[in-house]
């Protein structure tokens, strides 16, 4: 028997009941054109990724989300909007923009994944932008990025502040 009787099922944390809505959209009656979302079987990943990107769109005054309990995956998303907007189709671009992001990451790696697969090195097979590697700062020219230690002194970023590590 196990000690753990009232831990709740770790997979029935992130299914919806038959009756029950993923997402849902309460006006602020105290406060003018803001509202709370509700979205359930979610956490702290997509919380925080819609209040950064609802934090960029202009009309937006105040986006913040929690997550009201460890346990539950239910995240509320408080959002007000300016007059020209409103919070659900502030909601709506901030998604619309996450799609678009997240796919071109997945397109960036597949495309580099086939590069690698193709026998393609990392300095033939860098991200755009980038200098080989994922991190885009590559001290040893190996394509793996930083890490360890560094030969010849510290490492140095734009404004010339030292990486110093003792290990």
């Amino acid at each position: 028997m196990s000690g753990r009787i009232n831990q709740p099922n770790r997979v029935e944390s992130w299914l919806l009941q038959e009756d029950e809505k993923r997402l849902t959209i309460t006006e602020d009656p105290k406060i003018p054109n803001a509202a709370t979302v509700v979205i359930r079987a979610q956490d702290h990943t997509l919380g925080n990724m819609l209040r950064a990107q609802l934090l960029l769109d202009p009309t937006v005054m105040f986006a913040g989300y929690k997550l009201p309990h460890p346990l539950e995956n239910v995240i509320t998303i408080k959002i007000q909007t300016d007059e020209k907007s409103n919070p659900a189709d502030a909601l709506k671009r901030a998604c619309h923009l996450l799609i678009k992001q997240t796919t071109e990451v997945k397109r960036q790696y597949d495309e580099q994944a086939r590069n690698i697969e193709m026998g393609m090195g990392p300095e033939q097979a860098a991200m755009p932008g980038t200098q080989g590697g994922a991190g885009g700062y590559d001290p040893y020219g190996d394509g793996f990025g930083g890490g360890g230690t560094v030969v010849g002194g510290p490492v140095r970023d734009a404004a010339g502040n030292a990486d110093v590590y003792d290990f």
